[in-house]
């Protein structure tokens, strides 16, 4: 009989241990492909698009894992795992996510990788919990389909720096107007033959005009309502000397709220376009600001999703409960019928790094 006892204590429990807390005591197992499960992962993706500073906006190449826990009193929280893809578009370009093509391989693309805790509660999605990082393919990888691609290299190479600084002169001398400042490099590559520097950055509108700035540069302000710009220039070196062509695309004028930080690029909430939903989504996710991070180092071939969210989103429910995701190894209730078969990662919408 004291052997009956303990053991059912021993049973209660792995059973508490077993559950993570606010939630019950199991989740359920959906695949990773299932339409439920794409749709709350392209919010996701939605939500890390509307809180990039920097880079580039992503799109979801794969769902790796998930697991939906009930929660209590009421509601339900994904736990997802996420792989995404930088695009071509800037993350302040207000190009809807649904035309902004995937950098290819041979570009030497980048991979994102994330999770995110998402509660549903009386039909509303809340991100309780985001966290990202990105990796660009490695060269390896690259040269073994591409032996004459171009690869990423750091922001502070002097071959990016001259190029930068040529193509912001270029733009400049096409026009007489606004003088723009340099805020950020986003992307630099060396091409081997012909022997060239591809450079992507964004510059801002100051309070000053080009014949203004061309005496001292530095007094020249942002404006308060903040006007970006992405460029594209490809610095070609000659026998013969140096070219340089740049293409500018300036976005529309952003409001800056009191207590941003003008040391860089500010998305708003609304100024991020959504993804392409599916057909009937069942709500929006809730967002907030973020703050730009600073003193990055300038060795950087890319903006690490990392520094997405400043510092890693932890919001709470409207109740003051946080969901608390379980630990890797452990039972649950759902799993005890017996063996499930494999029903992630899903499948891969672009291409694998």
């Amino acid at each position: 009989m004291k052997s009956l006892v303990l053991l059912l204590c021993f049973a209660q429990l792995w059973g508490c241990q077993s559950a993570p807390h606010h939630t019950g005591l199991g989740f359920r197992e959906l695949a990773c492909d299932d339409p439920e499960i794409e749709q709350v992962a392209l919010m996701a993706v939605d939500y890390l698009n509307k809180h990039l500073l920097q880079g580039y906006k992503q799109t979801l190449n794969q769902v790796d894992k998930v697991k939906v826990w009930s929660r209590r009193p009421f509601g339900e929280v994904y736990e997802l795992e996420i792989d995404t893809l930088e695009t071509t578009c800037h993350a302040l370009d207000p190009t809807p996510l649904a035309n902004c093509s995937v950098r290819q391989q041979a570009e030497h693309a980048v991979e994102g990788d994330c999770d995110f805790h998402i509660l549903k509660q009386d039909g509303q999605f809340t991100v309780m919990h985001a966290q990202c990082h990105s990796t660009p393919d490695s060269a390896e990888d690259v040269r073994k389909f591409c032996p004459h691609c171009p690869l990423l290299v750091p922001f502070n190479d002097t071959n990016v720096d001259h190029a930068v600084k040529a193509a912001l002169a270029a733009f400049h001398a096409k026009k007489n107007g606004t003088y723009f400042k340099l805020v950020e490099i986003s992307r630099a590559q060396n091409v081997p033959m012909p022997v060239s520097t591809l450079v992507e950055f964004v510059v801002a509108a100051t309070d000053c005009t080009v014949q203004e700035a061309a005496t001292d540069p530095d007094k020249c302000n942002l404006l308060a309502e903040k006007q970006y710009g992405f460029c594209k220039a490809n610095f070609r070196h000659h026998l013969s000397g140096e070219a340089v062509s740049v293409a500018c695309k300036v976005f529309r004028r952003q409001p800056q709220p009191a207590n941003a930080n003008t040391a860089g690029p500010i998305p708003t909430v609304d100024q991020a376009v959504s993804a392409a939903p599916p057909a009937a989504p069942p709500a929006s996710v809730v967002v907030g600001p973020v703050a730009v991070p600073l003193g990055l180092p300038d060795h950087r071939t890319h903006h690490d999703l990392r520094h997405a969210f400043s510092p890693v989103v932890s919001v709470e429910s409207a109740s003051g409960e946080a969901f608390h995701s379980p630990k890797a190894g452990q039972p649950s209730i759902a799993g005890a019928a017996g063996p499930v078969p494999p029903l992630c990662p899903g499948r891969v919408r672009h291409f694998n790094i």
